[in-house]
């Protein structure tokens, strides 16, 4: 679907993958009965006789209930433009994705059908989409979705891209936007965000780019601020912008589909109040494969993810959308990641920047504050990009773990409801002693600073952005596990590989399982390493092998890291375990009694913490 603008009507048209096809072509066209389609341009397709083919796709159909929940769209119309003899079918499902017709047309010739759908009916979900039967070859020449009534508002977005070091990504992103003029008659100004040290200016291909995007590039070199710098400098450069009503924020290392980006802004354009419009993530890896529909917060424990974990990295190549009958559902989100979300400027002078916290949390604390605001937040199905994906990487172990326990925690104190956050304190517990018993202290090491940072109060959180992240790289040279070993240099394991069956478990349970840490816990502190394996490890794991209930019977291995382009050194550390224990109970205790006086110190400054007056000194370091 694009979405352009005709006098009187917002049309949404749909789109085909011209390049990769066979693994793309289930988030466009579900072809059925093992037919024939061959893709002719990004517009039209061509069936075979006897072939029959759904656009009920993630890309091509129509998500009606969220037009319904969030707009003052009351009616859709669909035009569906053909050459030759067939049949169009008008489908809509409902929530539990069940799927009836509502319209049926033979065509033959050069024949354009105009269906008009109301949108009723659509309260808790549901999509409409259409079918093309070829009794003979036909071509489907073009298709659009269209609304009649006027738009609530018809500004402009600027987008807002924040890069380090992925000058190829951000080029790559500007040639697709330069090569989609229907695009960037919506867009007043793309801030490219560079915090790096490899400049997009410099790169390969830039100069081009550039001259054919003209004055609607902006590139701004700042010091290296995180995803929270960078993207509240986007924030702050379009609130300078007349034209602009909407900022919309995006990754580096994606790639874009450019019609998500008129889709967000023109469903954001017919919403009833300001909205945030997010969009989705789909795996630049397996780029059949969502990521996940919606997010949420969940309070007591404070942390976010989907509704329902089952529902993460839908594969859209083994389940279509008109298999999946959860996909049917409008899930409403907490926040959106801003790998790609749109936020209209309105919110952005109501609530302010982004907090000051260089990376993580950054995105579901602001949808979050929205939320508070009274701004809802909307994942809309058929917004999306590519991202490069993050699964088989471990950030809860390398430096960016201060990140994830100070601003979860900083969340909490800000929008939590329950007593001392719920059970977060508690979960906080768990990670340190789970990493103490899994040989790895560094993160623990971290996840104390970033308490003790908590401690000290908001006031310090700007002052820490441009040299925090330097600091906290340098005390890895302290943990000997967080050396990494490539095949050549990697010491050899006295015992060599060890490796367990796929099917081996998955931990101890219940009250094996505080039986289990009670035995560990006790073998940590008590028991000393054998000075052979303090010199050599004794086995060696794959990541997948080197569990939390495994790792803690070792007193010396060797660990293939998650990337798989080396390996660390786990070695039990008696005196290591004894301290941070020791502090992590402390100061798990100190936030737990001192989390009222927290709570609204944090609550008081975070108007102050976030204004674009306090961001832009920040800006200038």
């Amino acid at each position: 679907m694009t979405l352009s603008t005709p006098v009187t009507a917002t049309v949404q048209c749909v789109i085909f993958p011209v390049r990769d096809i066979d693994e793309l072509a289930p988030l466009y066209v579900d072809v059925k009965d093992n037919g024939k389609v061959t893709v002719l341009d990004r517009r039209a397709i061509r069936l075979d006789a006897g072939t029959s083919v759904s656009f009920a796709t993630y890309f091509n159909a129509f998500p009606a209930s969220y037009w319904q929940r969030w707009t003052s769209v009351r009616e859709t119309i669909l035009f569906v433009s053909t050459k030759g003899r067939g049949v169009v079918t008008v489908m809509r499902s409902d929530e539990n994705g069940t799927q009836r017709p509502m319209q049926v047309t033979a065509v033959a010739g050069e024949t354009e059908s105009t269906f008009s759908l109301p949108l009723i009916g659509f309260d808790d979900g549901g999509w409409y989409w259409f079918d093309v039967q070829a009794e003979g070859d036909i071509e489907v020449t073009e298709s659009r979705w269209g609304v009649t009534e006027d738009p609530v508002t018809t500004g402009l977005v600027s987008l807002g891209i924040t890069t380090f070091n992925k000058p190829d990504y951000c080029v790559a992103t500007l040639n697709v936007l330069a090569d989609a003029p229907e695009t960037l008659r919506e867009i007043d100004r793309i801030f490219i965000i560079d915090q790096g040290t490899r400049k997009v200016t410099a790169e390969a291909g830039y100069d081009a780019v550039a001259v054919a995007l003209g004055e609607q590039l902006a590139v701004i070199e700042q010091s290296n601020l995180g995803g929270s710098g960078g993207f509240s400098r986007g924030m702050a450069e379009t609130l300078k912008r007349d034209g602009s009503d909407f900022v919309m924020l995006l990754d580096d290392d994606v790639e874009i589909e450019p019609e998500s980006v008129l889709r967000a802004v023109w469903f954001a354009r017919y919403c009833v109040s300001p909205a945030i419009v997010g969009g989705h993530m789909l795996d630049l890896g397996k780029r059949t494969v969502l990521h996940a529909y919606s997010e949420v917060v969940d309070e007591r424990p404070f942390m976010w993810g989907p509704p329902d974990r089952a529902h993460e990295r839908h594969d859209f190549a083994e389940s279509s959308l008109r298999e999946t009958s959860w996909l049917h559902r409008r899930e409403d989100s907490d926040f959106n990641g801003w790998w790609m979300c749109l936020i209209p400027i309105a919110v952005i002078r109501d609530i302010g920047l982004a907090l000051p916290v260089f990376i993580k949390w950054d995105d579901a604390e602001y949808g979050l504050r929205a939320g508070e605001a009274g701004y809802p937040t909307v994942s809309l199905p058929g917004v999306a990009l590519w991202h490069v994906s993050w699964v088989d990487k471990d950030d809860t172990i390398d430096w960016q773990a201060y990140f994830h326990a100070r601003n979860r925690l900083i969340a909490a104190l800000l929008h939590s409801s329950f007593r001392r956050g719920g059970s977060l304190l508690n979960e906080y517990r768990k990670q340190d002693l789970k990493h103490l018993l899994s040989l790895q202290y560094y993160p623990v090491a971290l996840r104390l600073q970033a308490m003790r940072d908590v401690l000290a109060g908001p006031q310090h959180l700007h002052e820490m952005m441009p040299n925090r992240l330097a600091e906290l790289r340098a005390w890895a040279a302290d943990y000997p596990e967080m050396a990494v070993y490539d095949s050549a240099t990697a010491p050899k394991s006295l015992e060599g590989r060890l490796s367990y069956p796929p099917t081996d478990g998955k931990g101890p349970r219940g009250a094996a399982l505080a039986l289990f840490t009670f035995r560990a816990a006790l073998r940590h502190w008590f028991a000393r390493t054998p000075q052979a394996l303090v010199e050599q490890p004794e086995q060696r794991l794959s990541k997948r092998d080197a569990t939390w209930w495994r790792l803690p019977g070792f007193d010396s291995v060797l660990v293939d890291t998650a990337d798989s382009q080396g390996s660390s050194w786990y070695r039990r550390d008696r005196a290591k375990f004894r301290s941070l224990l020791a502090e992590s109970i402390r100061l798990n205790r100190q936030i737990g009694q001192n989390w009222d006086d927290l709570r609204n110190r944090y609550r008081q400054q975070a108007s102050d913490i976030t204004s674009p007056d306090v961001w832009k000194q920040t800006f200038r370091k």
